[in-house]
C-alpha cells in the first residue's frame, strides 16, 4: 500500500522515467529493507506491534470526519480508459500515474487495479482498491512539499505471473508541529492477471519499517528556499 504517514520530499525534484523495454526478462523478487524473520515477525521481519499500530492508526483516521471532499478525479477518468490488452498498456498507465505522483496526490487510475487486489507494505496488509483509494484519501494532506520520483520501472516474468516493476524514491515532511521529514527509496511489484488487471501491489523499502516510523519522531525543520 502507499506507506502510512512512515514513507516519503524534495520539493524541486520532478518525475525521471526509464522504461526498461526488456521482453519476458526474469527478475528476482526483490525485497528492499534490514527486516529478517524471527523475533515474531512477519516475512518482511516487521514486528506485529508495528503492524499492529499502523492498522489502528489507519482505522482512527478513517473515522474522523473528512476535511475534503471525496476523489473523484480517478473514477471519472476511468469511464475513458481502453482496457489493458498487454503489459505494455498497463506500463504505460503506471507511467501516467506516476508523473501525476500517485502516492502523494491520490490521482490513480483505479480500472487497472482488480476490485480485490492485495495491497501491502511493510506495515500493512489488506485486499481492496475502494480501501486504497480511501486510505490515499486519508493521508494525502499530511503531505507538504512532496515529491516522488521513477527511478525505472520494467516487467517481468515469475513462473507463470506477468508483473511490472518500478522502482522509486519518495521524500515528504509531514504536516505535525516538528515537521518530520520522510525520505524512503524502495520499489513496487504490480502483479498481473490473465487479463492485465493489478492482482497485487506490494512495497518494499531500503529501510526496516521500525526505521521508516522512526522518521515520525525526528524534528526537521524546513530548509529555507525548499
Amino acid at each position: 500500500m502507499a506507506p502510512s504517514p512512515t514513507a516519503w520530499a524534495s520539493p524541486l525534484a520532478s518525475p525521471r522515467l526509464s522504461y526498461a523495454k526488456k521482453q519476458n526478462h526474469r527478475l528476482p523478487n526483490v525485497r528492499c529493507g534490514s527486516g529478517s524473520r524471527g523475533s515474531g515477525g512477519d516475512e518482511n521481519g516487521t514486528p506485529p506491534v508495528i503492524r499492529a499500530a499502523v492498522s489502528a492508526i489507519t482505522e482512527l483516521l478513517r473515522a474522523l470526519p473528512p476535511n475534503k471532499k471525496p476523489r473523484q478525479a480517478a473514477e471519472s477518468g476511468d469511464t475513458e480508459l481502453e482496457l489493458p490488452r498487454s503489459v505494455e498498456d498497463v506500463v504505460a498507465v503506471l507511467e501516467a500515474d506516476y508523473q501525476r505522483a500517485y502516492f502523494l496526490t491520490g490521482n490513480f487510475t483505479l480500472g487497472i487495479y482488480a476490485e480485490d487486489c492485495l495491497f501491502e507494505d511493510p506495515t500493512i496488509k489488506f485486499r481492496g482498491r475502494s480501501r486504497y483509494s480511501q486510505n490515499l484519501d486519508l493521508l494525502v494532506p499530511f503531505f507538504d512539499s512532496p515529491s516522488l520520483e521513477l527511478e525505472n520501472i520494467e516487467k517481468g516474468l515469475k513462473v507463470d505471473t506477468k508483473f511490472i516493476i518500478a522502482t522509486w524514491k519518495l521524500r515528504t515532511y509531514l504536516r505535525l508541529p516538528w515537521r518530520p521529514l520522510i525520505a524512503i527509496r524502495g520499489n513496487t511489484t504490480y502483479d498481473l492477471d490473465e487479463e492485465y488487471k493489478v492482482v497485487r501491489h506490494a512495497e518494499s523499502w531500503d529501510v526496516s519499517a521500525l526505521e521508516a516510523i522512526g522518521q515520525l519522531f525526528v524534528s526537521t525543520p524546513k530548509q529555507t528556499g525548499s
